[in-house]
């Protein structure tokens, strides 16, 4: 009895003893990083949402908020002052902002996502536009004031040999692009391709002619995951575990884009689901372009990159041309396996 007594006393001594040193193990203390859509949200982005929902980036050792974007110009600017470390935003307005900043870069390209611009032109088919950009001579075609595609456009005019006052700009906001298209204020409209299921679900799509820039020989990165110089260079492993993440979401969406629809709407519930499953459609052809069945998502071809910076220097009427180099550090992609493109 008095033996029972005292190994049950011991083994309560010994509980008592080992559970101040279970309470103090904590949880290891997660990174925090703040990343910036280009835009509001919609299926354009979902893989970003399908990894923050099944916890990738908190496996990665990462607590990632997400912030809905002005413009991916403006998401530059943003990591620029330092708010955001991390960010989605168009490849061309970085070299046009580094040549403007000359010296260390204080943005970096770490991830191509759209490995080519979904720029596009929609123009009304009752209007006499057709596929063929010179359709456009003498139309109206509405865009924000600051928009890439917009800004792009000369690329498109010295390609094709035409004017770049081929047609009138009228300059609207992004809210009310759908809206000057559908009562005929205007006889087109710039867009992203995906950003155009709006527009295709109020207007019939063979009311409307879609002139994508690719068709015209306009070879374009698009929107990258973006970086801050400091975050690169004092914490890469960081900016490693957040691609590490994202890559894996983005070759799920593509698997399973009604998983990847949902996470969204988790974080944006009047989202319609079909709109976006269409919109993620279009998106996933120009993130799994051509070009990553050699090199894998994410990726460059160097060569590419350096004819759209000196395109960009040239028309833009640069004083000074960032290299290479400074624009994407490939240095913290995934393994190439993980990148390989499986749909």
């Amino acid at each position: 009895m008095q033996r029972r007594h005292f190994l049950s006393s011991s083994a309560a001594a010994v509980s008592a003893l080992a559970a101040p040193a279970v309470w103090s193990q904590s949880a290891p203390k997660l990174t925090s990083i703040k990343f910036t859509l280009d835009f509001r949200i919609t299926g354009q982005t979902a893989p970003f949402f399908l990894a923050q929902q099944r916890g990738y980036y908190k496996d990665e050792g990462l607590d990632v908020s997400i912030d809905v974007g002005a413009g991916s110009v403006a998401s530059i600017t943003r990591i620029a002052s330092g708010v955001y470390q991390m960010g989605l935003g168009d490849i061309s307005s970085l070299i046009e902002f580094q040549a403007s900043n000359p010296g260390t870069p204080m943005v970096q390209a770490v991830y191509q996502y759209y490995n080519r611009a979904p720029f596009v032109i929609v123009g009304r088919k009752d209007r006499g536009i057709t596929t063929n950009f010179r359709s456009l001579e003498g139309k109206k075609i509405a865009a924000a004031a600051v928009e890439s595609t917009r800004r792009a456009w000369p690329m498109v005019a010295r390609k094709l040999r035409v004017k770049n006052d081929l047609f009138t700009w009228s300059t609207t906001d992004f809210a009310s692009r759908d809206n000057v298209v559908v009562r005929g204020d205007v006889d087109g409209a710039t867009y992203f391709h995906d950003s155009a299921v709006s527009l295709f679900a109020r207007m019939e799509p063979e009311e409307l002619s879609v002139l994508q820039y690719t068709q015209a020989g306009v070879n374009l990165y698009g929107n990258a995951i973006l970086a801050s110089t400091a975050l690169t260079t004092q914490n890469p492993a960081v900016v490693a575990a957040f691609l590490r993440a994202t890559n894996r979401a983005i070759q799920e969406s593509m698997a399973d884009p009604a998983a990847a629809m949902a996470a969204t709407r988790v974080r944006e519930p009047i989202l319609n689901e079909a709109v976006e499953l269409e919109r993620w459609r279009i998106t996933q052809q120009y993130i799994a372009a051509a070009d990553t069945r050699s090199h894998g998502l994410g990726d460059i071809f160097k060569r590419t990159l350096e004819q759209q910076v000196d395109e960009v220097v040239e028309v833009f009427g640069l004083k000074s041309r960032p290299d290479t180099e400074s624009v994407f550090n490939r240095a913290m992609l995934p393994a190439a396996g993980a990148r390989i493109v499986k749909t």
